[in-house]
């Protein structure tokens, strides 16, 4: 028997051997991701405690959104009347600082840092585009580029039958893709993941036309304005509507009471 036939012969025995598909490997990656965030469907939560979770709290709300408005502030405050162009050079320089100054908190404080260097790489990111091309307008490139490849993966994720939604929340529930014969959480996946795609979609349609007139201050507050009070209703809405799909298990007399007496207790 060859090294090929026994390999084959081994996965058949031990399917912990079988290499996962990439429906289970994206899966995996978008459910650990949603576990991360705290958007655990079977966890006891309010669904304002989970989405402001998600969100980070205060903190995670203000390294989303206070770079953005220094940037626009400053921007706006040292605009030219005769050229109507602001100082590129202190709009961007105190939008990183404060990005960074963000991390460094973070660092000092022995905190997580992921969400914080992300947030500072986006806005490097951004300041790059700008600084190179001289242009304001161009910070707004990448954001653009990120809504357009979001919006493309849910619209395809939704038309195929593979929900990226579905996807995470399946592997999220530990039933894998069966949720893929289950035409009530298959519907409903696909219009959520339609809903996500339209989000995206509508920061294009809205805020695209502003890059081409070159308007930075209406460009940078739209952004603002269809940031965060947009996401999080629509994060509140998907985690209802996984929540109906998959109700919490109800408790066993025992467990009511053990949790009772500990509340009690305490």
């Amino acid at each position: 028997m060859t090294d090929r036939q026994n390999s084959a012969s081994e996965s058949d025995a031990d399917p912990s051997l079988t290499p996962p598909s990439a429906s289970e490997a994206l899966g995996a990656a978008f459910a650990g991701a949603a576990r991360r965030a705290g958007l655990e469907p079977s966890a006891e939560r309010s669904t304002g405690h989970v989405v402001w979770h998600a969100m980070g709290g205060w903190r995670g709300m203000a390294e989303a959104v206070l770079p953005g408005i220094v940037f626009i502030a400053v921007y706006t405050l040292t605009m030219d009347s005769r050229t109507g162009d602001g100082n590129l050079g202190w709009s961007l320089g105190l939008s990183v600082g404060m990005a960074a100054v963000f991390t460094v908190a973070r660092l000092i404080a022995r905190q997580p840092v992921t969400s914080a260097v992300s947030g500072l790489l986006a806005v490097v990111i951004a300041a790059a585009f700008a600084i190179f091309t001289g242009e304001a307008s161009n910070n707004f490139i990448p954001g653009f580029i990120t809504n357009v490849l979001y919006g493309a993966a849910f619209l395809i994720s939704a038309f195929t039958g593979w929900s990226i939604i579905g996807l995470a929340v399946g592997f999220l529930m530990g039933e894998g893709t069966a949720w893929r014969r289950d035409r009530r959480k298959r519907r409903a996946f696909f219009w959520l993941a339609i809903a996500w795609a339209a989000l995206f979609a509508a920061r294009l349609l809205v805020q695209f036309p502003l890059y081409l007139a070159d308007n930075v201050t209406a460009l940078g507050t739209l952004k603002l304005v269809m940031g965060i009070p947009l996401f999080a209703p629509l994060l509140a809405v998907t985690y209802l509507v996984v929540r109906a799909l998959y109700p919490p298990a109800a408790k066993s007399a025992p467990e009511a009471d053990a949790e009772r007496d500990g509340e009690i207790a305490g």
